[in-house]
């Protein structure tokens, strides 16, 4: 189970980016886009439990200011991801041992939806518009989004 349906992936690099994902490219986003999250969450986790608090709160999350603003046009471009796909996920990985706040469980599709936008913002940066990415074009923008996130 994944974060975001192939579809959804494919159609967030077309908007966000002009870029098209194939199939065996949109596993690999998905599978990124996986793990970022739950590093977020881990590192949320570690927040919370420096503030003594058994539950993740969505300010315990490290969303940089270059991150809101990413949020801010990935809202922009109209499109949402649901939440249970997401959960489904998040219960298929090794457990964390707090729990998330209601806020930050209901934002949670927007973080991931961001981070698919990021990536693909970063892909862009090195990739003609209207273009199938390429397999180093891909790892170049995973190398990059792994040093920020």
């Amino acid at each position: 189970m994944a974060v975001a349906g192939a579809h959804k992936i494919e159609l967030l690099f077309k908007k966000a980016a002009g870029l098209k994902a194939d199939k065996s490219k949109v596993k690999q986003i998905s599978d990124v886009i996986d793990e970022k999250l739950y590093d977020l969450l881990l590192v949320g986790e570690m927040n919370a439990k420096y503030n003594d608090r058994d539950v993740i709160w969505y300010s315990d999350i490290p969303l940089t200011k270059a991150f809101r603003e990413s949020m801010n046009k990935f809202r922009e471009l109209e499109e949402e991801l649901e939440l249970k796909p997401i959960l489904d996920h998040l219960a298929s990985l090794p457990p964390l041992k707090y729990g998330l706040e209601i806020e930050l469980e209901n934002r949670l599709p927007e973080i991931a939806g961001t981070i698919i936008y990021i990536l693909a913002s970063i892909i862009k940066e090195f990739s003609p518009k209207d273009r199938t990415i390429s397999a180093e074009e891909f790892e170049k923008g995973v190398e990059i989004l792994n040093l920020m996130i």
